[in-house]
């Protein structure tokens, strides 16, 4: 499905859409059902600074985690060749933006009642820590659009198990193959 070259692989798919969105649970999944690597942006900054997302944000700012985030995209865009799921925010930055293009880029479309399920709003999301409810709809609102710009494929999460979700990502991404 890739080319074998180093440097010339490119992910079977990108996972994108906001915080509680399933993007790592059906990232995961979407991977062990194609029978590729899983690689989530965040956890892969994670290790490599050897600290949390939440203390790179308290510590260095969002604007130096923005950096770092945007490096591991666009390696991740040539160097990964199964599912990568990508933070939240990544694709707000014009050159991640600019990356994704070309790429199959899944949009996880999620509404406020099912992303308070899955993520409870705890302080450890840092863009969510002051009025958690009021910060994600104005965060989404604001996002919405480049996530349907980016996006190859919108897939609506609203009551759906992460199975049925990769259901009907595998059906798209079969149909778009046949």
């Amino acid at each position: 499905m890739n080319d074998p070259t180093p440097g010339t692989t490119r992910p079977v798919a990108v996972v994108v859409g906001p915080p509680g969105a399933g993007k790592t649970t059906v990232g995961q999944e979407l991977a062990h059902r194609l029978g590729v690597a899983f690689h989530d942006v965040d956890s892969a900054i994670e290790a490599a600074q050897g600290r949390s997302i939440s203390d790179i944000f308290v510590d260095d700012g969002e604007a130096a985690f923005r950096d770092l985030e945007r490096a591991e995209v666009a390696r991740s865009l040539v160097e990964e060749a199964g599912v990568v799921s990508v933070g939240g925010g990544a694709v707000m930055d014009p050159l991640t933006e600019q990356a994704l293009a070309g790429h199959v880029v899944v949009f996880l479309d999620v509404a406020i009642a099912d992303a308070s399920k899955r993520i409870g709003f705890d302080r450890s999301r840092p863009l969510l820590s002051v009025n958690p409810r009021a910060s994600w709809v104005a965060m989404m609102n604001t996002r919405r659009p480049t996530y349907e710009r980016v996006s190859t494929l919108r897939v609506d999460t609203a009551g759906r198990t992460p199975t049925e979700v990769v259901d009907t990502i595998v059906t798209a991404l079969e149909a778009a193959h046949a």
